[in-house]
């Protein structure tokens, strides 16, 4: 990371694009401090995430949750999804077994799901599926914003378009705002209000989504648009 600096207004999205290695994922990292920055500051309601201490970080990390890219790495196969999906209930609310049941139930349904996933393993579910399990665990404390860290690229076009549309009608219920890191520049598009592109570490350009994909500045930006193809996106529709 090089002189990095970014505003993410509450309620957006903010599109992150770049090649792969440009630096997209380490730092949607470093925002929620999964890893440690060696300088800087990330300011989240006022407090220093940076300077936080543990019982800080504890009650930030209610509002501030990742989606990350590989959905099947990122479950545990050993539990069940009830468990995966209620485990963040565990750790920050005092809730009774049943309690927290419904409460899983309910987000689970929210990404469209049926209840009878409560008590199956992970490996009984597509990749699709399981994205949506690894979503409604980023909801399970009703977080604010999300680092949705190339949520789609694992998933075939299809499956990517529904869990793209699942996210933007996340957004609009729960109010959330979301860092969308992506390399792909028709998915950012649509999902996007404002878009950060970067290279090798730098922002190179900031700017709506109409700005960057319709009239670049930065030559990089130029390039990442000419090797896209053109995809039309349509809500509820194939990306």
């Amino acid at each position: 990371m090089d002189d990095v600096s970014l505003r993410i207004e509450a309620g957006e999205t903010l599109g992150l694009v770049g090649e792969s290695g440009s630096g997209k994922s380490t730092l949607g990292r470093l925002l929620l401090r999964l890893i440690e920055a060696t300088s800087g500051s990330v300011r989240f309601d006022g407090h220093d995430v940076l300077k936080a201490s543990r019982g800080e970080m504890r009650r930030l990390r209610r509002d501030m949750q990742i989606i990350f890219q590989d959905p099947f790495g990122s479950l545990d196969p050993r539990m069940r999804v009830g468990d995966i999906v209620g485990e963040p209930l565990v750790i920050h609310e005092n809730l009774t077994r049943q309690a927290r049941r419904d409460r899983v139930a309910e987000l689970l349904a929210a990404v469209a799901l049926d209840q009878s996933a409560l008590d199956r393993f992970p490996h009984e579910f597509s990749g699709g599926q399981r994205q949506r399990i690894v979503i409604a665990r980023a909801l399970a404390l009703k977080p604010r914003f999300i680092v949705a860290d190339e949520p789609v690229s694992a998933l075939d076009v299809s499956v990517g378009a529904q869990i793209v549309n699942l996210l933007a009608d996340l957004q609009r219920r729960f109010g959330l705002t979301y860092l969308f890191i992506s390399h792909s520049m028709p998915v950012v598009r649509y999902l996007a209000n404002r878009i950060a592109v970067m290279h090798r570490g730098k922002i190179v350009e900031v700017g709506t989504t109409e700005k960057i994909t319709g009239n670049p500045d930065h030559p990089y930006t130029r390039t990442l648009l000419q090797a896209t193809p053109e995809i039309g996106v349509q809500a509820g529709a194939g990306l």
